[in-house]
């Protein structure tokens, strides 16, 4: 386990886990300035009343003040626990309580040096800490507020206390650094967020130009990967089948260099959210064996996958893309070896653990491997295909989710990798697994609307979807009369400023009835299931594997079939992202 993994050097990592326990945060919570803020103010307030309270009381002030100092600042402590669940029940950016906050803080610090005198000196430090930790985590005008409060609360100080107005260059310096010390701050500040914001906007310009440039290339490879389909039941020699089988290798490499720039770019751009729900973790591990079968026979890879029946609480298609990115990785760097995945126990939670005995990962390299685009390079290695996002895509998808990714490795032995976290569940009710479990019908004779604007790609897919005994309707457009139909698949940009939720619609409204839809797309599928508004609908991302059209069309047709016969509706089949 690397310490990227683990979050850094060891004690610090522990600190950080014993204050999230204490003050209930979660593993994946987003940094949160105002949070931030309200957590040390707990803290510091404890040492702040452990040093000023003696000196309250050995100050020879009169007892009634020094009565009234002690019971407030024994009484700000609960005061700024209030606070700090306050910002946890109503988490976001409110000025007036960052005021607030700001104006309690001050107002304690003031009474702490107006009283003390001389001994209540160290109490500016904490004065000045207050400005500058609300300058760095709330922005260069909320450092202007606090350097301002600071300044009164110096002049108040000044005015009430003795020591103070016998030392007026004490005071005139405190002043000055004041001014200064947040000046020079709020200028580094300015600097640092315009930095910042330029750095984000060419960030957000990479992750366009990755998700544009991997939709407008996957169009041709869609549509050549449909063709190749139609070729393998075209009677082919053998010669013929082997080149066609090459091709169909090729293709799938290209197509998992796609999917991860297509999954890195919608990471980037913050709208994943997952959707958990009860997941047979068994029947999913099953399924990416299955859909790595081809790959793993071009390796030369044996998979041995460990039945379980245990179901576990997460979103099937992200937790698919995770383990999806592991295999492919395996696959790739131990080739001829045997690989197994399975589950294991860990703390009540569930873990699921795929090993290789491929030659293992060099010490130096392990800290390095869940960054982008990071390789393992040695001297006189073979290349191998990808760009180094598989890995980078798991952790954040883990981050993502509430869970958590290791990796262990060891020369000359393999790799291990463990998404581990995995809440275990209840199964869903039986007549629902009944009804997923029922077995398929045949596709004959099902009538398919197929829209698609690419000609290539509309040609392609009714080619294929005739081969399997399918009655195809095709075009280009979204038809202006009633066309019957069993199903309709669409691709989402159809031109002429229409959609396929528009072409859904419109398809519905001319039949008068809820005909099943699958979209097939290159976009952000978060993208194009928030203008869909349903989650029923099926979401194909191209290049879209022929077996994954069949299985999902299969499954939509077991889902009509059974609301026309009133038995329970067979759940989606997930639809993972490899």
């Amino acid at each position: 386990m690397t310490a990227r993994e683990t979050g850094g050097f060891a004690p610090f990592r522990r600190l950080r886990a014993a204050a999230r326990r204490v003050f209930g945060l979660g593993e994946t919570d987003d940094y949160d300035a105002e949070r931030t803020q309200g957590i040390i103010r707990v803290v510091l307030l404890l040492v702040f009343d452990a040093y000023t309270i003696p000196v309250a009381l050995t100050s020879g002030q009169p007892a009634p003040a020094v009565t009234l100092y002690c019971a407030h600042a024994l009484l700000y402590i609960p005061v700024s626990w209030l606070f700090l669940l306050i910002i946890r029940r109503w988490p976001g950016h409110y000025v007036s309580r960052r005021l607030l906050f700001m104006a309690n803080d001050t107002a304690l610090m003031t009474f702490a040096m107006a009283l003390g005198g001389a001994p209540a000196l160290p109490v500016y430090l904490f004065l000045l800490w207050a400005v500058v930790g609300h300058g760095l985590r709330f922005g260069p005008n909320y450092l202007a507020a606090a350097a301002g409060a600071t300044l009164i609360s110096l002049l108040i100080t000044t005015l009430l206390n003795d020591y103070w107005q016998a030392n007026p260059y004490l005071a005139a310096t405190l002043m000055m650094t004041t001014l200064v010390a947040p000046s020079y701050a709020y200028v580094l500040l300015k600097r640092v967020r315009g930095a910042y914001d330029a750095a984000l906007e060419a960030n957000l310009a990479k992750s366009r130009f990755l998700a544009q440039a991997s939709h407008d290339l996957r169009q041709p490879i869609h549509a050549i990967s449909l063709f190749t389909a139609c070729l393998r039941d075209a009677g082919l020699g053998r010669e013929e089948r082997q080149m066609v089988e090459n091709i169909d290798r090729s293709l799938q490499s290209v197509s998992r260099l796609f999917r991860s720039l297509l999954d890195i770019s919608t990471l980037d751009s913050g709208r994943v959210t997952p959707r958990p729900e009860p997941v047979a973790i068994g029947a999913l591990i099953d399924d990416v064996v299955r859909q790595n079968s081809e790959a793993a026979q071009w390796a030369g890879v044996a998979i041995q996958a460990v039945p379980t029946r245990l179901h576990v609480q997460a979103d099937p298609a992200l937790l698919t893309t995770m383990l999806q990115n592991i295999v492919a990785n395996a696959l790739k760097y131990a080739a001829g070896r045997p690989m197994l995945i399975g589950c294991r126990r860990r703390g009540g939670r569930l873990a699921v653990e795929v090993h290789d005995r491929g030659d293992g990962i060099a010490a130096e390299h392990l800290p390095k491997l869940f960054d982008e685009f990071y390789q393992v390079r040695e001297r006189g290695d073979k290349d191998v295909e990808g760009v180094g996002l598989g890995l980078s895509i798991v952790r954040r998808l883990s981050l993502l989710m509430g869970l958590t990714v290791s990796l262990r490795s060891v020369e000359g032995r393999g790799t291990a990798v463990v998404i581990g976290g995995l809440r275990i569940v209840a199964p869903p009710p039986l007549a629902e697994r009944r009804a997923a479990a029922r077995p398929a019908s045949a596709m004959d004779g099902l009538t398919v609307l197929l829209v698609e604007d690419d000609e290539d790609v509309l040609d392609a897919t009714a080619a294929l979807l005739e081969k399997w005994g399918c009655v195809v309707h095709a075009g280009t457009a979204p038809p202006e009369r009633n066309v019957p139909c069993d199903i309709l698949i669409t691709d989402f940009d159809l031109g002429a400023r229409t959609t396929g939720t528009d072409c859904i619609e419109r398809v519905r409204r001319l039949a008068g009835r809820r005909i099943p839809a699958i979209v097939m797309t290159g976009h952000d599928e978060n993208r194009v299931r928030e203008d869909l508004g349903d989650p029923d609908i099926p979401i194909l991302s191209k290049p879209v594997r022929p077996a994954e059209l069949r299985s999902v069309m299969m499954a939509e047709r077991l889902k009509a079939q059974a609301a026309a016969s009133g038995l329970p509706p067979t759940d989606r089949a997930p639809v993972s992202r490899p």
